[in-house]
């Protein structure tokens, strides 16, 4: 078993912590048949000026904690068959960015001095505080992980204001008022409004846009999701394919928890 990134640095006050749904994501990705689907996809070509060549960009929407991204970082060899990745990741919460540039670069350095000699060359860019993917260049992602707010609501939390991601500003707040907005924080990473897809529709419609030509997203959904629905919606996209490649089993005849694939045919 792959070891999950430490993540004893993060405060859980604002940051989302890592549950199923995360380590799902981390066993569908370092399962034999996905990694060898992404090995296939991202392996270097014979030729030195070969496309396949290019260092493959993972981003992460949504890191919250890190813990996936720093699982791919680390684990780049088992997942996609080479050493040279680049990762980045981007949240609205501006404390989840500087968690997971923790997580990564902890989880890339714990790598790189186990006990088997190590040539881990994963880089990681950046964490941004942004919304989803509007931080991103079109085309430029290879890889595209998000694990979203995915719980029915009645309403969708608005996106945080700069002051809001100020530390000086928090930490100026009456207690009260600090936990006010820390409960505010922590309802960004489970409400997702209408069906708990509104969030995740966002992220869908900027999938065709903001992924490489060779690029692949994964995207966790729940029943109430309807994943079905999903799926169909994005096979009717011209040239996309969608398939279930990871689930946490079956509930009252439901599959409470799936990961789709989402990629260019």
């Amino acid at each position: 078993m792959l070891p999950t990134p430490d993540t004893s640095h993060v405060s859980f006050d604002t940051i989302y912590e890592p549950s199923e749904d995360s380590y799902l994501f981390l066993d569908t990705l370092a399962s034999l048949s996905e990694s060898q689907w992404l090995s296939e996809r991202f392996q270097k070509g014979t030729s030195p000026d070969s496309a396949s060549n290019a260092v493959p960009l993972v981003v992460e929407a949504g890191t919250g904690s890190g813990v996936v991204l720093g699982f791919v970082a680390a684990q780049s060899q088992k997942i996609f068959g080479r050493q040279d990745v680049l990762t980045l990741g981007t949240d609205v919460n501006r404390n989840a960015c500087k968690a997971t540039r923790e997580t990564v670069s902890t989880a890339i350095a714990t790598e790189q001095k186990s006990p088997e000699p190590s040539t881990l060359k994963t880089v990681h860019i950046s964490s941004v505080t942004g919304d989803l993917c509007s931080p991103l260049r079109p085309g430029s992602v290879d890889v595209l992980l998000f694990n979203p707010p995915y719980v029915p609501t009645e309403e969708l939390p608005r996106l945080p204001t700069a002051a809001e991601n100020d530390p000086a500003v928090s930490e100026s707040m009456s207690r009260s008022a600090k936990f006010d907005q820390d409960t505010y924080f922590l309802s960004l990473t489970y409400a997702g409004g209408a069906d708990g897809m509104e969030t995740t529709n966002r992220l869908l419609d900027a999938i065709p846009g903001v992924l490489s030509d060779r690029g692949v997203a994964y995207v966790l959904l729940c029943k109430q999701n309807k994943p079905e629905d999903v799926k169909e919606q994005i096979r009717n996209w011209v040239g996309w394919n969608a398939e279930t490649v990871g689930s946490s089993g079956m509930q009252a005849g439901w599959e409470k928890l799936v990961i789709v694939r989402i990629w260019r045919s």
